[in-house]
């Protein structure tokens, strides 16, 4: 039974793209409970994804009584909540009544991409890219909040007069949390919408007026170590619980796994997978099609990022259990593709969302390549390991050019970087050291170190590394001469993808 003090626990609440989770931690940074509720996913052949707000908000509530429930944890135990959430996905509700007026359109979707290549096509790329930090895509929230205004009868004139409101997850949680006392984000959800300037610091008018988004609808920006707010008395049996501490689900595995530093690199491995390089509190500008966004404003400073984005990683994992039933479990995926005898001829580029960085193709569609008689299940498994491996060096190879920097190790995190196979491998195609979390779930860690910081449960940055635990290292075992042989033919896969664009 979990001991009876007042304020003894954080909770971090890590609200992902198909599932919700609800994580105490305990001043040692010891995890002390979680409780995972699934979230369903609304999606079609088109490549449309969305998700019904009140359905998520409903997981939110579920994981944390389930949490207090197993762990005996009373309201009056917990010091304060950070929350951690899908960057992107965006969420359109009434202002007086609370209900979204649509669904939550998710990070991945790919039914506002005439909006995006409307304006690519009418020449608004670089205005974009100076000011946000971002490429114009469906993947960010401006084109998001768009069609929803332009789907929904009577929604453009209700955002005029100052009816509706704009969130990212963040923003939508915080509002319910607090019954609609604070519609507030971070710099670093607001980086992602494609309507922040990430120079200025602001909402940027221009980008509003191009895309006619009432400015009204947007939320108030704070650093991601504030306290907004408190919850309502009700939601948690009489006590009003320290609202603090706010950072998109990248940044905050970044914060978690510790890559405070400049020139430290991150790569989370979920359902897609997402690297992140540490840029310090000067902005990198990319060549080479990587984004520029904000990781965190702390201690009053503004920190900067540069970053990679794999729309399809472990979810492929799920479409091979799944869809094509080749793997009774993702876990299994590891002791598959051990099994897989072939020669490393097998290479699958699951471009099933399009691809990200560093190419930015939203037209591309998977494929398969170098079948032959003698391909079996266990192959194609092991492609599909190997190709986030492959994605992930993509990015790391446009990091080292973009900033000169010779990056000696990558961080990994994220449910896939459980996989040893794809963590070897990961190591051998990079020819790096690879650092898997001791705790592979970072994100909630990242969000619990915000609160904590934002509350005084922590101290400073100093006293949180203490509890900082460093995980296993893979290191390179593989030949250059193979390295350069399977990456070469990984790059000719992803050319020969892009030649065949369906119609």
């Amino acid at each position: 039974m979990v001991e009876d003090k007042q304020g003894k626990y954080v909770l971090s609440i890590d609200q992902g793209s198909t599932s919700t989770r609800a994580v105490f931690y305990d001043h040692d940074g010891r995890k002390v409970i979680e409780s995972t509720k699934a979230l369903p996913q609304i999606a079609n052949e088109s490549g449309w994804v969305e998700q019904d707000p009140d359905t998520i908000w409903s997981s939110v509530l579920s994981a944390i009584s389930s949490a207090m429930i197993d762990a005996r944890i009373h309201p009056e135990m917990i010091n304060s909540i950070g929350i951690t959430n899908q960057r992107e996905t965006t969420v359109v509700w009434d202002k007086q009544t609370g209900k979204p007026i649509h669904n939550a359109i998710g990070w991945m979707s790919k039914q506002t991409v005439d909006i995006a290549n409307d304006l690519k096509n009418h020449g608004y790329s670089e205005l974009i890219k100076n000011k946000t930090g971002l490429v114009i895509n469906a993947y960010f929230s401006a084109t998001k909040v768009r069609w929803i205004l332009d789907h929904v009868d009577g929604a453009q004139k209700r955002a005029e007069q100052g009816e509706l409101l704009f969130g990212t997850i963040d923003s939508w949680l915080i509002w319910k949390l607090s019954d609609g006392k604070y519609h507030v984000t971070d710099y670093s959800n607001a980086s992602r919408t494609m309507m922040f300037n990430i120079y200025d610091l602001q909402w940027d008018q221009e980008i509003l007026d191009l895309l006619n988004i009432p400015k009204q609808m947007l939320p108030e920006v704070h650093a991601s170590d504030e306290t907004y707010g408190t919850t309502e008395n009700y939601q948690f049996y009489g006590c009003q619980v320290p609202i603090a501490g706010i950072a998109g689900d990248q940044q905050a595995a970044l914060i978690g796994s510790m890559g405070l530093e400049p020139g430290m690199v991150e790569n989370t491995y979920g359902d897609g997978a997402f690297i992140m390089m540490n840029t310090g509190t000067t902005p990198k500008t990319s060549n080479e099609g990587l984004l520029t966004t904000i990781a965190y404003k702390l201690n009053g400073k503004v920190v900067y990022a540069l970053e990679g984005s794999i729309f399809t990683a472990g979810s492929a994992l799920t479409w091979l259990k799944d869809q094509l039933g080749l793997i009774k479990s993702v876990p299994a995926s590891r002791l598959a593709a051990k099994r897989s005898t072939n020669e490393d001829e097998v290479y699958f580029v699951p471009a099933f969302t399009g691809l990200g960085a560093p190419y930015w193709d939203s037209s591309v569609r998977g494929a398969i390549f170098g079948l032959t008689r003698g391909t079996n299940d266990d192959d194609l498994v092991k492609a599909t390991l190997q190709s986030i491996a492959y994605s992930t060096k993509d990015i790391i190879v446009t990091m080292e050019k973009d900033t000169g920097l010779d990056i000696s190790k990558l961080g990994a995190d994220g449910g896939a970087s459980r996989n040893s196979f794809l963590m070897q491998f990961q190591a051998d195609i990079l020819a790096k050291e690879v650092e898997r979390a001791n705790d592979e779930e970072t994100t909630a860690l990242g969000a619990a170190i915000l609160t904590g910081l934002a509350t005084g449960f922590w101290q400073d940055i100093d006293e949180v590394k203490k509890i900082h635990e460093m995980g296993k290292i893979y290191k390179p075992e593989m030949d250059e001469a193979k390295r350069t042989r399977l990456y070469a033919g990984w790059k000719q896969a992803v050319s020969a993808a892009q030649i065949f664009k369906p119609k």
